[in-house]
């Protein structure tokens, strides 16, 4: 269930696979998160800026990771480094670097999920 949202400086498009990330970092938050179902993710490269240095300048990377209700402070917090540590070992291995966040979110009472196009 959960939904997740990787958005990384656009320089960052060429250097680390994102898709081979995706697929390191779904088990590991369907299993620290403890959700069933299946994660959701939307990947975006954007400009960024980091103080006065654009995205060809410098990088930046965020991961937001949006959860049901329920979990503790701690969990979600673990959740995070456990995030944190992964990004950091892909972006490693790509050579790259870049300035680094991740936030482990409740999904609001509002939340819904429609499975169709139907209304």
């Amino acid at each position: 269930m959960p939904h997740l949202t990787l958005d990384y400086s656009s320089r960052l498009a060429g250097v680390f696979d994102a898709s081979v990330l995706v697929k390191e970092l779904h088990p590991l938050v369907l299993e620290e998160s403890g959700s069933a179902g299946v994660c959701k993710t939307l990947v975006r490269p954007v400009d960024t800026y980091v103080g006065d240095m654009s995205c060809e300048e410098s990088g930046f990377v965020h991961v937001e990771v949006g959860l049901l209700p329920g979990r503790p402070e701690e969990q979600r917090a673990r959740l995070a480094e456990s995030v944190l540590a992964l990004l950091g070992a892909h972006l490693r291995a790509a050579g790259a670097e870049a300035v680094c966040s991740v936030e482990v979110r409740e999904l609001s009472g509002t939340y819904r999920l429609s499975t169709s196009s139907a209304p």
